[in-house]
Protein backbone atom coordinates (compact mmCIF):
# COMPACT_ATOMS: atom_id res chain seq x y z
CA UNK A 1 0.00 0.00 0.00
CA UNK A 2 1.70 3.28 -1.18
CA UNK A 3 1.74 5.55 1.91
CA UNK A 4 1.94 8.90 0.06
CA UNK A 5 -2.05 7.89 -0.65
CA UNK A 6 -2.47 7.15 3.32
CA UNK A 7 -0.89 10.63 4.09
CA UNK A 8 -3.34 12.13 0.97
CA UNK A 9 -6.26 10.14 2.69
CA UNK A 10 -5.82 11.35 6.15
CA UNK A 11 -5.24 14.76 4.95
CA UNK A 12 -8.85 14.69 3.52
CA UNK A 13 -10.50 12.84 6.57
CA UNK A 14 -8.84 15.38 8.74
CA UNK A 15 -9.92 18.44 7.00
CA UNK A 16 -13.15 17.52 5.87
CA UNK A 17 -12.62 19.14 2.30
CA UNK A 18 -10.62 18.51 -0.48
CA UNK A 19 -9.59 22.26 -1.03
CA UNK A 20 -8.19 22.22 2.22
CA UNK A 21 -6.64 19.42 1.95
CA UNK A 22 -4.88 19.96 -0.84
CA UNK A 23 -3.31 23.38 0.33
CA UNK A 24 -1.61 21.65 3.26
CA UNK A 25 -0.17 18.70 0.99
CA UNK A 26 1.14 21.92 -1.31
CA UNK A 27 -0.50 19.98 -4.48
CA UNK A 28 -3.27 21.19 -6.24
CA UNK A 29 -6.90 19.93 -5.78
CA UNK A 30 -7.73 17.57 -9.26
CA UNK A 31 -4.14 15.11 -8.26
CA UNK A 32 -5.84 14.62 -4.90
CA UNK A 33 -9.07 13.79 -6.17
CA UNK A 34 -7.30 11.76 -8.79
CA UNK A 35 -5.16 10.06 -5.72
CA UNK A 36 -8.04 9.21 -3.63
CA UNK A 37 -9.87 7.83 -6.79
CA UNK A 38 -6.44 5.20 -6.95
CA UNK A 39 -5.99 4.16 -3.47
CA UNK A 40 -9.88 3.33 -3.71
CA UNK A 41 -10.07 1.67 -7.25
CA UNK A 42 -6.79 -0.25 -5.57
CA UNK A 43 -8.50 -1.87 -2.49
CA UNK A 44 -11.49 -1.86 -4.21
CA UNK A 45 -13.46 -0.09 -1.59
CA UNK A 46 -15.54 3.03 -1.03
CA UNK A 47 -14.00 5.39 1.37
CA UNK A 48 -15.53 8.36 1.28
CA UNK A 49 -19.14 9.47 0.70
CA UNK A 50 -19.15 12.95 -1.31
CA UNK A 51 -22.39 14.81 -0.98
CA UNK A 52 -21.98 18.57 -2.32
CA UNK A 53 -18.62 19.86 -0.75
CA UNK A 54 -19.31 17.43 2.52
CA UNK A 55 -17.23 14.65 3.02
CA UNK A 56 -18.26 11.61 5.24
CA UNK A 57 -16.30 8.39 5.86
CA UNK A 58 -17.62 5.34 4.70
CA UNK A 59 -17.71 1.89 7.38
CA UNK A 60 -14.67 1.10 5.31
CA UNK A 61 -13.19 4.52 5.27
CA UNK A 62 -12.93 4.64 8.93
CA UNK A 63 -11.41 1.50 9.38
CA UNK A 64 -9.32 2.42 7.14
CA UNK A 65 -8.18 5.89 8.75
CA UNK A 66 -7.42 4.31 12.29
CA UNK A 67 -4.93 1.85 10.44
CA UNK A 68 -3.02 5.09 8.48
CA UNK A 69 -3.00 7.33 11.46
CA UNK A 70 -1.21 5.04 13.75
CA UNK A 71 1.21 3.63 10.30
CA UNK A 72 1.97 7.26 9.57
CA UNK A 73 2.69 8.19 13.34
CA UNK A 74 4.25 4.68 13.06
CA UNK A 75 6.86 5.99 9.79
CA UNK A 76 7.18 9.37 11.61
CA UNK A 77 8.57 8.16 14.53
CA UNK A 78 10.95 5.70 12.74
CA UNK A 79 12.61 8.89 10.28
CA UNK A 80 12.77 10.80 13.86
CA UNK A 81 14.79 7.71 15.20
CA UNK A 82 16.67 7.68 12.23
CA UNK A 83 18.00 10.93 12.31
CA UNK A 84 18.75 11.01 15.83
CA UNK A 85 21.26 8.14 15.32
CA UNK A 86 22.90 10.65 12.92
CA UNK A 87 22.96 13.27 15.12
CA UNK A 88 20.33 15.35 13.54
CA UNK A 89 18.51 15.84 17.05
CA UNK A 90 15.16 17.37 17.43
CA UNK A 91 14.99 20.28 18.85
CA UNK A 92 11.51 20.95 19.64
CA UNK A 93 8.79 19.87 22.11
CA UNK A 94 5.28 20.05 21.66
CA UNK A 95 3.59 20.29 24.69
CA UNK A 96 -0.49 20.65 25.57
CA UNK A 97 -1.05 22.52 28.37
CA UNK A 98 -4.68 23.41 29.98
CA UNK A 99 -5.61 27.25 30.10
CA UNK A 100 -4.49 27.47 34.12
CA UNK A 101 -1.35 25.53 34.26
CA UNK A 102 -0.08 26.98 31.00
CA UNK A 103 -1.01 30.98 32.62
CA UNK A 104 -0.04 29.93 36.48
CA UNK A 105 2.23 26.74 36.09
CA UNK A 106 4.42 26.52 33.40
CA UNK A 107 6.00 29.90 32.78
CA UNK A 108 8.67 29.62 35.62
CA UNK A 109 9.50 25.78 33.91
CA UNK A 110 9.85 26.89 30.23
CA UNK A 111 11.96 30.02 31.13
CA UNK A 112 14.46 27.41 33.44
CA UNK A 113 14.05 24.69 30.85
CA UNK A 114 14.96 27.58 28.34
CA UNK A 115 17.88 28.71 30.03
CA UNK A 116 19.42 25.35 30.47
CA UNK A 117 18.76 24.16 26.97
CA UNK A 118 19.10 27.44 24.92
CA UNK A 119 18.99 25.37 21.83
CA UNK A 120 15.80 22.94 22.44
CA UNK A 121 12.56 25.04 21.17
CA UNK A 122 9.36 24.54 23.14
CA UNK A 123 5.83 24.98 21.74
CA UNK A 124 3.03 25.55 23.75
CA UNK A 125 -0.59 24.52 22.18
CA UNK A 126 -3.49 26.12 24.70
CA UNK A 127 -6.26 23.47 24.67
CA UNK A 128 -8.77 21.77 26.96
CA UNK A 129 -7.54 18.70 28.33
CA UNK A 130 -9.89 16.18 26.62
CA UNK A 131 -8.36 17.88 23.13
CA UNK A 132 -5.53 17.34 24.63
CA UNK A 133 -5.67 13.59 24.68
CA UNK A 134 -6.79 13.64 21.19
CA UNK A 135 -4.01 15.41 19.75
CA UNK A 136 -1.45 13.15 22.06
CA UNK A 137 -2.66 9.83 20.41
CA UNK A 138 -3.19 11.24 17.17
CA UNK A 139 0.72 12.16 16.94
CA UNK A 140 -0.04 16.40 16.36
CA UNK A 141 1.98 16.61 20.36
CA UNK A 142 4.42 14.94 22.15
CA UNK A 143 4.01 15.57 25.46
CA UNK A 144 0.55 17.05 27.46
CA UNK A 145 -0.68 17.75 30.34
CA UNK A 146 -3.98 15.79 31.56
CA UNK A 147 -6.31 14.60 34.15
CA UNK A 148 -4.77 11.69 35.37
CA UNK A 149 -7.70 9.39 35.25
CA UNK A 150 -9.88 7.70 32.95
CA UNK A 151 -6.68 7.64 30.62
CA UNK A 152 -7.30 6.33 27.27
CA UNK A 153 -4.87 2.84 26.96
CA UNK A 154 -2.62 4.22 24.33
CA UNK A 155 -0.92 6.67 26.89
CA UNK A 156 1.60 6.74 29.01
CA UNK A 157 0.98 9.05 32.00
CA UNK A 158 3.35 10.47 34.69
CA UNK A 159 1.66 11.96 37.90
CA UNK A 160 3.40 15.70 38.45
CA UNK A 161 0.80 17.97 39.89
CA UNK A 162 -2.25 17.51 42.64
CA UNK A 163 -4.20 20.31 43.31
CA UNK A 164 -7.36 21.36 44.20
CA UNK A 165 -10.99 22.88 42.78
CA UNK A 166 -12.45 25.85 44.88
CA UNK A 167 -15.21 27.92 44.43
CA UNK A 168 -13.74 31.96 43.32
CA UNK A 169 -15.39 34.92 44.15
CA UNK A 170 -15.08 38.82 43.91
CA UNK A 171 -13.82 40.33 47.62
CA UNK A 172 -16.56 41.79 47.61
CA UNK A 173 -19.05 39.16 46.78
CA UNK A 174 -21.18 38.53 50.26
CA UNK A 175 -19.39 35.03 50.04
CA UNK A 176 -15.98 35.97 50.08
CA UNK A 177 -15.69 35.51 54.10
CA UNK A 178 -17.16 32.07 53.87
CA UNK A 179 -13.93 28.90 54.89
CA UNK A 180 -16.09 26.58 52.52
CA UNK A 181 -19.00 25.93 50.38
CA UNK A 182 -21.35 23.07 49.29
CA UNK A 183 -22.35 22.71 45.58
CA UNK A 184 -25.91 23.58 46.60
CA UNK A 185 -25.28 26.99 47.40
CA UNK A 186 -22.27 27.67 44.43
CA UNK A 187 -24.93 26.45 41.88
CA UNK A 188 -27.28 29.14 43.05
CA UNK A 189 -25.23 31.75 41.59
CA UNK A 190 -24.53 32.69 38.12
CA UNK A 191 -21.59 31.10 36.32
CA UNK A 192 -18.93 32.03 33.80
CA UNK A 193 -17.04 28.69 32.67
CA UNK A 194 -14.45 27.67 30.36
CA UNK A 195 -15.92 25.80 26.99
CA UNK A 196 -16.70 22.04 26.85
CA UNK A 197 -13.27 19.93 26.86
CA UNK A 198 -11.80 21.75 29.51
CA UNK A 199 -11.46 19.97 33.18
CA UNK A 200 -13.18 23.17 34.87
CA UNK A 201 -16.29 22.87 32.53
CA UNK A 202 -16.22 18.78 33.27
CA UNK A 203 -15.87 19.20 36.69
CA UNK A 204 -19.34 22.15 36.77
CA UNK A 205 -20.91 19.14 34.50
CA UNK A 206 -20.44 16.17 36.44
CA UNK A 207 -21.52 17.40 39.97
CA UNK A 208 -24.17 19.11 38.62
CA UNK A 209 -25.40 15.78 37.21
CA UNK A 210 -24.58 13.70 40.41
CA UNK A 211 -26.27 16.02 42.70
CA UNK A 212 -29.52 17.25 40.02
CA UNK A 213 -28.56 20.97 40.46
CA UNK A 214 -29.27 23.05 37.77
CA UNK A 215 -26.61 25.06 36.47
CA UNK A 216 -26.63 28.47 35.28
CA UNK A 217 -23.85 29.28 32.57
CA UNK A 218 -24.27 33.21 32.12
CA UNK A 219 -20.84 33.60 30.15
CA UNK A 220 -19.04 30.80 28.39
CA UNK A 221 -15.18 32.09 27.49
CA UNK A 222 -11.85 29.91 27.04
CA UNK A 223 -9.91 33.48 28.01
CA UNK A 224 -9.08 33.21 31.76
CA UNK A 225 -8.29 37.00 31.72
CA UNK A 226 -12.13 37.47 30.63
CA UNK A 227 -12.99 35.26 33.27
CA UNK A 228 -11.15 36.53 36.05
CA UNK A 229 -12.62 40.36 35.64
CA UNK A 230 -16.01 38.77 34.96
CA UNK A 231 -15.95 37.57 38.50
CA UNK A 232 -13.74 40.50 39.47
CA UNK A 233 -16.19 42.94 38.67
CA UNK A 234 -19.31 40.34 40.75
CA UNK A 235 -20.76 39.77 37.32
CA UNK A 236 -20.23 35.58 37.98
CA UNK A 237 -18.73 33.10 40.33
CA UNK A 238 -16.90 30.32 38.89
CA UNK A 239 -14.60 27.12 39.91
CA UNK A 240 -10.74 26.95 39.44
CA UNK A 241 -7.93 25.55 40.60
CA UNK A 242 -6.59 27.03 44.31
CA UNK A 243 -2.94 27.88 42.41
CA UNK A 244 -5.37 30.63 40.53
CA UNK A 245 -6.51 32.52 43.93
CA UNK A 246 -2.56 32.38 44.73
CA UNK A 247 -1.55 34.88 41.73
CA UNK A 248 -4.46 37.35 41.58
CA UNK A 249 -5.61 40.16 43.42
CA UNK A 250 -9.09 41.29 43.39
CA UNK A 251 -10.50 37.46 44.30
CA UNK A 252 -11.01 34.68 46.80
CA UNK A 253 -11.08 31.11 46.85
CA UNK A 254 -13.46 29.12 48.75
CA UNK A 255 -12.80 25.48 49.42
CA UNK A 256 -15.94 23.44 48.45
CA UNK A 257 -17.84 21.78 51.79
CA UNK A 258 -16.46 18.31 50.09
CA UNK A 259 -12.73 19.13 48.79
CA UNK A 260 -12.28 18.55 45.19
CA UNK A 261 -8.41 17.52 44.72
CA UNK A 262 -7.75 16.82 40.53
CA UNK A 263 -4.30 14.62 40.14
CA UNK A 264 -2.75 15.95 36.98
CA UNK A 265 -0.35 14.26 34.63
CA UNK A 266 2.14 14.37 32.10
CA UNK A 267 1.23 12.73 28.94
CA UNK A 268 2.57 10.49 26.13
CA UNK A 269 1.79 7.60 23.53
CA UNK A 270 3.06 4.44 25.01
CA UNK A 271 3.22 3.24 21.02
CA UNK A 272 5.06 6.66 20.22
CA UNK A 273 8.93 7.60 20.03
CA UNK A 274 9.76 10.13 22.57
CA UNK A 275 12.80 12.34 20.85
CA UNK A 276 15.73 13.72 22.94
CA UNK A 277 13.95 16.64 23.43
CA UNK A 278 11.15 15.09 25.00
CA UNK A 279 12.87 12.66 27.14
CA UNK A 280 15.19 15.66 28.19
CA UNK A 281 12.23 17.91 29.20
CA UNK A 282 10.16 14.91 31.17
CA UNK A 283 13.34 14.76 33.26
CA UNK A 284 14.09 18.91 33.35
CA UNK A 285 10.23 19.11 35.02
CA UNK A 286 11.08 15.84 37.98
CA UNK A 287 14.37 17.45 38.58
CA UNK A 288 13.30 21.54 38.83
CA UNK A 289 9.92 20.21 41.13
CA UNK A 290 12.01 18.12 43.34
CA UNK A 291 14.45 21.36 43.89
CA UNK A 292 12.00 24.27 43.90
CA UNK A 293 8.45 23.96 43.72
CA UNK A 294 7.64 20.78 44.89
CA UNK A 295 4.46 20.12 42.57
CA UNK A 296 5.06 15.96 42.80
CA UNK A 297 2.42 13.66 44.00
CA UNK A 298 3.63 14.49 47.17
CA UNK A 299 0.93 17.23 47.15
CA UNK A 300 0.76 20.99 48.18
CA UNK A 301 -2.68 19.71 49.75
Amino acid sequence: MDTRLLRYFVAVVDHENFTRAAEQLNITQPPLSIAIKNLESSLDLELLKRTGKSIKLTREGEVLYHHATIILQQLDDAQLAMDELKGLEKGEVRLGVPGMMGSYFFPEIVMAFKSKYPRLKLRLIEAGTRAIRSMLTKGELDIGVILNEKVPDELETDQIFRCEMVAVVSEQHKLASRSSLTFKEFFKYELVMFGEGYFHRDFIETISKQQGLAVNFSFETNLLPMILKLVRNGFAITALLDLVTEFEGGIVGIPFQDPVHLNLALAWRKDGYLSKADRTFIDFIHDYSADSISFTTSSRV
